[in-house]
């Protein structure tokens, strides 16, 4: 229960339905951590814990504080670290989705005797073919199955998404009905929860001394080897990026590539960044056992994108994606999903 109204809604439903509640709201982060100035907001302040602990007392079940910084640090934040420092972007959502609220949430779902965990995420879970298969949630502007791929098998067969088959018109809606006004107009963060700032370069700095003293003046160069200017330091990029080059060419740049090792980042056209072929690891199998031969999916490089219809290839540890189609600036660091119809067949980070 993060105090929002989704989670808030979903852990009124399950009430009502006749299921025991117990809330847990994780404290996964300290925003001086972040080296932000701002106000706390989200799903870790003290407003947001306070909110969820009313609806839990209103309703009359359990509520608990669960402290998981610690964890949340060393599996999450030094990841997201780790990875800019080697040229990648990284997407802490999934990794948090999967480490913290379903494998440590779990571990105290046994300790307190509990049979499921139930979030406020947008997506479904059924059982089929001796498969617990994710898909999309009923809103597709709301969709969130696409930063769950890393789920288990073993985390989907004890999960329950209330509000999978609802849209989030009705959830703001049932929340009025229940008295619950101030969760329906609370506003909603898309920011990473430890950037609240929404500024991942400040917040490296702010981690790591020096950094943008180190890697400072580091060269531009063309696709074609050409020295074409001086950048910030390859941390502070990301692939397709096109604001804050500051860098004046005649045509739009965009980041292609970047060469950590060297400090160096290689801008193109808009036609350069396009790929019809990209390759991930650490993946995960959800639908299926085993890719099935010749299988078409629709493949997602980013949260928003729409997808292409792509064809995969399973190797020992990396799946083969091929593209249907052209995809644009494609980030290693990221999460390339593939769906067969509105189930996720996986998922995993692309190389």
């Amino acid at each position: 229960m993060s105090g929002g109204v989704d989670s808030s809604v979903a852990a009124l439903m399950l009430h009502e339905q006749g299921y025991e509640v117990i809330g847990f709201t994780l404290k996964t982060w300290d925003y001086s951590s972040s080296g932000s100035k701002h106000k706390e907001t989200g799903c870790c302040s003290l407003d947001s814990i306070n909110d969820a602990r009313q609806v839990a007392v209103r309703m009359g079940f359990k509520h608990f504080v669960l402290d998981v910084r610690e964890e949340f640090e060393k599996k999450i934040v030094s990841n997201f670290i780790d990875e800019y420092l080697v040229g990648h972007t990284p997407n802490p959502c999934v990794l948090c989705n999967t480490f913290i609220k379903w494998e440590l949430l779990l571990n105290k779902a046994d300790a307190t005797s509990c049979d499921y965990i139930a979030t406020g995420h947008y997506a479904c879970v059924r059982e089929e073919n001796k498969r617990f298969v994710l898909s999309k949630g009923i809103d597709e502007l709301k969709d969130q199955s696409y930063v769950l791929w890393g789920l288990k098998q073993s985390f989907l067969s004890r999960t329950i998404f209330p509000l999978g088959n609802i849209t989030k018109t009705d959830i703001k809606s049932l929340a009025r009905k229940s008295g619950f006004d101030n969760l329906s107009d609370k506003s909603e963060s898309y920011e990473i929860c430890f950037i609240p700032d929404d500024d991942y370069r400040s917040f490296l700095e702010y981690r790591i001394p020096g950094l943008k003293e180190k890697y400072n003046g580091g060269n531009y160069i063309s696709t074609n080897g050409k020295v074409i200017g001086k950048h910030k330091g390859y941390p502070f990029y990301t692939i397709g990026q096109r604001k804050g080059l500051n860098i004046a060419t005649g045509t739009p740049m965009y980041v292609i590539e970047i060469i950590p090792d060297k400090n160096i980042i290689v801008l193109g056209t808009k036609d350069e960044l396009i790929k019809t072929s990209l390759k991930v690891k650490n993946y995960n199998l959800i639908k299926y056992e085993n890719i099935p031969e010749n299988i078409e999916v629709i493949t997602k490089i980013r949260y928003k994108d729409h997808g292409t219809v792509s064809r995969l290839k399973q190797q020992h540890d990396f799946i083969d994606i091929e593209f249907m189609g052209n995809v644009n600036a494609i980030a290693p660091g990221q999460s390339a999903v593939f769906y067969e119809g509105k189930d996720v067949v996986g998922g995993g980070v692309i190389v």
